[in-house]
């Protein structure tokens, strides 16, 4: 045998491979099980916080409390409903995501379509950047600039005109001239969740293969029916969970809205009369809550159903998805 083949068969092995099962792949396996539980016991950890503490206020008040719009927290007569603050979180949200959306579209479809390559990377930055403002600066910026704004060129302006039309002309009526309103809010909240519907927007239409694109551009197509008629349906899965990911962010929003909503626990009969949402209400009166209270009790349980509210918001876009994950 000449030497060269002694010498390698006598070189020493560099590193042998693991089998499946070695101590390292059981320990990684292990680590990712306890994240995963550490997720799932958190969350559950939320839910029953939430619930234990609202439980006395659903047991004094029954389904009452979903549907009444009383909320007296004076000690002696504390009556506590629930109705008035989903309602403004459910609308404010639902005018934002309107807002926002067709904005936010116009955004992705000028940064990936329209706009020169020197253009679109710091724009696409200023618009990110826009999602890393405070939210308190949000609230500051609406109750100062946005609310005089609506209150002054889109209240007078246009309210007034709007207010005329039969049947739905109450929704813009102007019963209050506070500026401080469901309409403010929305604003605001749209103008909050904009950079990341924005993003996730801009993100996924990059992502169309630009063989598609070409294809439907060589067949004669315009800009717009390629949008329309390869890049959306080839990306609807992720818009979809981009709106949800804004409309999530726009209904747990706390101190931006509590600045521009007005406060007001009563029934709103117009887009710009005040209103609340949960999460003002939670902020403004738990820090002044006596602890074990039923005024405590009933924070704790529209707390749980803004978590409901969340999940059902959920659970409905996994479900409108359902057909086109198969």
């Amino acid at each position: 045998m000449s030497d060269m083949a002694i010498r390698v068969r006598s070189a020493p092995t560099l590193g042998a491979r693991r089998t499946p099962g070695s101590l390292g792949d059981k320990l990684f396996a292990a680590l990712c099980t306890v994240a995963g539980l550490f997720v799932l016991l958190t969350l559950g950890g939320i839910i029953v916080t939430l619930f234990l503490g609202g439980l006395p206020a659903f047991l004094h008040f029954g389904l009452d409390f979903l549907v009444s719009t009383r909320w007296d927290p004076v000690e002696g007569r504390e009556e506590f409903g629930a109705f008035i603050s989903v309602f403004g979180t459910v609308v404010t949200s639902i005018l934002a995501i309107i807002f926002a959306v067709p904005v936010a579209f116009g955004i992705a479809y000028f940064l990936t379509e329209l706009a020169p390559l020197w253009v679109r990377r710091p724009l696409g930055i200023a618009v990110e950047l826009l999602a890393a403002v405070p939210s308190i600066i949000y609230g500051m910026w609406g109750l100062f600039v946005l609310v005089p704004f609506v209150q002054m060129h889109i209240q007078l302006r246009f309210g007034e005109a709007l207010g005329e039309i039969p049947y739905v002309g109450f929704l813009f009526a102007s019963n209050s001239f506070a500026g401080t309103s469901i309409f403010s809010a929305s604003l605001v909240l749209a103008i909050m969740i904009l950079p990341f519907i924005a993003a996730t927007m801009r993100d996924v239409f990059e992502q169309v293969p630009a063989v598609y694109k070409e294809s439907a551009y060589g067949l004669g197509a315009t800009r717009w029916e390629v949008m329309t008629g390869v890049v959306i349906p080839y990306t609807r899965v992720s818009l979809v969970g981009g709106i949800m990911l804004g409309l999530g962010r726009a209904l747990g929003e706390t101190m931006a809205v509590t600045f521009v909503i007005g406060n007001a626990n009563r029934m709103p009969s117009s887009i710009f009369d005040p209103s609340t949402t949960i999460a003002s209400v939670i902020a403004m009166e738990f820090p002044e809550s006596l602890a074990g209270s039923l005024q405590q009790s009933a924070l704790f349980a529209i707390g749980f159903l803004l978590f409901v509210i969340s999940f059902l918001v959920l659970a409905t876009s996994r479900w409108l998805l359902r057909p086109r994950l198969k």
